[in-house]
């Protein structure tokens, strides 16, 4: 027993080098999800931030939850778009017919998405800083938004799993990032609901983004928690188990 699970996380940080080579020899990779919400936040706060009103003085803080889970929605089309690449090119096939654990290829692909988005919103905070974004958390708030953020990365990943491995093109195999990336727009994100229409509130308030928004707000401001984080941690585990399920039952039907 202790063999095959050394075996297997042998396999799995073999499989995550090889992601992780993809990832830094693509640069339009590293430049789509990291300097578009970059763009993007530089479009809202010196553009737009002046006309919108938030109740709050420093807008760069408002908005960076909403700029974070935006970069992650973008970054996981990369990981439908390699393992699309892979089932195409019959790389799971090859792999198994290896001695090598049949789920590592897939565990590689899911890590490499946590790493690679992690980097994308250091990235991302980084250059909040320099635009006047400040925080009063201390650590234990930090720990409890990377927390949060990597379980939203991994139900997203799962997600992204199940394209990759069911999409017959690769247009396909990306595009349900699209409506992911629009998201944030109909939530708490950049503007507070109570401006909104009705019908459009009521989407809004109930979506996960806002939730999810709302917590990390709360976290890196200082400010007490209320349901929000409770309603957040269900939307991503609710999500995570969901996605891994049908992405494992897909995987399967690869093998």
């Amino acid at each position: 027993m202790e063999t095959t699970k050394k075996h297997f996380f042998i396999d799995v940080s073999v499989m995550l080098g090889r992601s992780m080579r993809h990832i830094f020899r693509s640069m339009d990779t590293i430049i789509t999800v990291t300097i578009m919400p970059i763009a993007m936040m530089l479009l809202f706060v010196y553009v737009l931030g002046g006309a919108i009103r938030t109740g709050t003085d420093n807008y760069v803080n408002y908005l960076l939850p909403g700029i974070l889970l935006m970069a992650i929605a973008s970054g996981i089309s990369y990981t439908a778009f390699r393992l699309f690449t892979d089932v195409q090119r019959g790389i799971f096939e090859r792999f198994h017919t290896m001695p090598i654990s049949r789920s590592a290829l897939l565990w590689g692909h899911v890590l490499t998405s946590l790493i690679s988005n992690a980097l994308s919103v250091v990235v991302i905070i980084l250059a909040a800083l320099i635009m006047g974004f400040r925080s009063s958390a201390g650590v234990l708030p930090w720990l409890a938004v990377a927390g949060i953020l990597t379980l939203f990365t991994l139900a997203l990943t799962w997600i992204a799993a199940i394209a990759g491995l069911s999409a017959k093109t690769v247009d396909g195999a990306s595009a349900f990032s699209y409506p992911l990336i629009f998201l944030p727009f109909v939530s708490s994100a950049f503007v507070p609901t109570e401006s909104m229409p009705t019908v459009v509130r009521v989407f809004a308030d109930n979506q996960p983004v806002t939730s999810i928004v709302e917590s990390i707000r709360a976290l890196l401001s200082g400010q007490p928690l209320n349901h929000d984080i409770w309603i957040a941690l269900a939307w991503c585990l609710g999500i995570m188990l969901i996605g891994y399920l049908f992405a494992m039952r897909a995987y399967k039907k690869r093998g």
